[in-house]
């Protein structure tokens, strides 16, 4: 039908599936809080994505439920079909199949919030008393002479310990209390034992263990009187309750707290294999020690014996007798050394006198002097000679330098009143000079004079 022929039509809003869809989801999520809703599960799906899908209901009604992957890894259960739960949710709509959902964001067995409260509200009591404080708590010992276990004789908790026991330390003796871990008489049964092991002193530690469970398994645990036994024992007692995530108060009471009753034996054994690494390293070291002590006392011994070999009469006498041997023989080296020593000393002594008589030294100083006069008599000769050959080279030098040669080449020297005459302005017209040739002398007079930077007469 066109808009032309019905004109209210084009005045209509026209929802698609998906926009209605959509609003509806948002209406739902404004229009309800995160709410606690109560059912039994069914239909529980768990595909490889990690996810959960199932249905909640009651007598009258069910409804579709998805918790995703990063809410349920956070699950202290494993949900099955026919479960009692309560779960904390959103309401909406899954758009693409128009179904109305709840997106679940923590699920919880019935019952458990009031157990969890009950839980809380005792370890506020309980460490407000003081059961808690760190103070009290005790050390392990490092090398327990025996170890108690307080367990379930059929559980695997007491399974695990033994394996453990066997591979790491198996000479440690274990003793076991046997107690029922769960129902009505567990709390009091577990009292009395921590009662009867505190009393009897057997071991130097006790673990009290169980496996894991939901927290009503593991509610025994949570109970009062348990934790005042535990608090009361004086022997150090090791907490090893259901599994890494499960808190119980026992465990904050004991002195120690174990993950899985794993941990508590290896926590309170021995490493076995280490600690024989560590004999065979102490042997070693021991054997080493001994067999440098042994050394030594042997050379100690050795050393006695031949100070006491040296020490015995008999080498004490035979080292004297050759002593004086040695000292006879060097007596007689000493005399007769000392008497060549005196000739020879004689000996000198009387050529000194000898060559200290009168006629010898008078006739040493004789030849003493004529050897002198004849060295004189050389030396006078041979100065003579030397200075005639310097006058004679000063002879030579003084006629090779002197005027006379000069003037023998046809220079002559030319004086005014005993002034030699070096430039004709030192004398005037009518002066007498004085020439002296090579050969005789002149007297001449000036009549004229010549300056030697002009070519005027003066």
């Amino acid at each position: 039908m066109s808009t032309s022929l019905n004109p209210n039509l084009a005045q209509r809003e026209i929802y698609s599936v998906s926009r209605l869809n959509r609003e509806a989801r948002l209406l739902l999520t404004i229009s309800f809080p995160l709410l606690w809703v109560e059912g039994e599960i069914s239909n529980l799906a768990a595909p490889a994505s990690g996810h959960l899908y199932f249905t909640l209901k009651d007598n009258e009604a069910c409804v579709r439920c998805a918790m995703f992957r990063n809410q349920n890894l956070y699950l202290r259960f494993k949900p099955r079909d026919g479960m009692h739960v309560l779960a904390r949710a959103r309401v909406g709509l899954y758009e693409p199949r128009g179904e109305f959902q709840l997106t679940v964001e923590h699920l919880e067995e019935v019952g458990f919030g009031a157990l969890q409260h009950a839980f809380e509200a005792l370890k506020q009591r309980l460490a407000a008393e003081g059961l808690f404080d760190i103070a009290r708590k005790r050390t392990l010992p490092k090398y327990p002479r025996r170890l108690g276990v307080i367990t379930s004789p059929d559980g695997a908790a007491l399974r695990d310990i033994l394996s453990v026991l066997r591979r790491r330390f198996p000479a440690l003796p274990v003793l076991v209390y046997p107690v029922p871990v769960q129902g009505a008489d567990a709390p009091a049964a577990i009292a009395q034992a921590l009662a009867l092991a505190n009393r009897r002193r057997d071991c130097d530690v006790l673990i009290l263990a169980r496996g894991g469970g939901a927290l009503e398994d593991l509610w025994t645990f949570n109970t009062e009187p348990v934790a005042r036994a535990i608090a009361a024992c004086e022997i150090p007692v090791v907490s090893a309750v259901g599994h890494e995530i499960d808190f119980t108060i026992a465990d904050f009471a004991a002195d120690h707290r174990a993950a899985t009753p794993t941990a508590a034996a290896e926590l309170v054994s021995p490493d076995g294999p280490q600690l024989l690494s560590r004999l065979d390293q102490v042997a070693q070291h021991l054997r080493a020690c001994l067999r440098r002590c042994c050394e030594g006392r042997w050379r100690a011994l050795k050393w006695v014996y031949g100070r006491l070999y040296l020490q015995h009469p008999r080498q004490r006498l035979q080292r004297q007798g050759q002593r004086i041997d040695d000292l006879e023989q060097r007596l007689r080296l000493a005399v007769r050394y000392g008497l060549k020593a005196r000739a020879e000393q004689l000996s000198a002594f009387s050529v000194r006198a000898q060559q200290c008589s009168p006629h010898v030294r008078l006739a040493q100083t004789v030849s003493h002097s004529e050897q002198l006069g004849h060295r004189l008599i050389t030396a006078m000769r041979r100065r003579l000679e030397m200075q005639r050959q310097y006058l004679d080279r000063l002879s030579n030098t003084l006629a090779a330098i002197g005027p006379q040669a000069t003037l023998a080449r046809g220079y002559a020297l030319v004086t005014r009143d005993g002034a030699l005459v070096r430039n004709s302005t030192s004398v005037a017209r009518g002066d007498t000079l004085a020439i002296r040739l090579a050969k005789g002398a002149l007297n001449a007079k000036v009549t004229a004079r010549f300056n030697p930077d002009a070519d005027d007469n003066a």
